[in-house]
């Protein structure tokens, strides 16, 4: 499990506009990767 300040292994994702984009697209970017609980899910 991460922990906070721990860096994101690198994965891809389908984006709305049809791309797939990388966490490796962002390297010289800052960026927030936000988690939230399934819908629905005590907690």
């Amino acid at each position: 499990m991460l922990q906070a300040g721990d860096r994101a292994p690198d994965f891809s994702l389908p984006a709305q506009d049809g791309k797939t984009y990388s966490l490796e697209d962002f390297v010289d970017h800052t960026l927030i990767l936000f988690f939230y609980i399934k819908d629905n899910t005590p907690g």
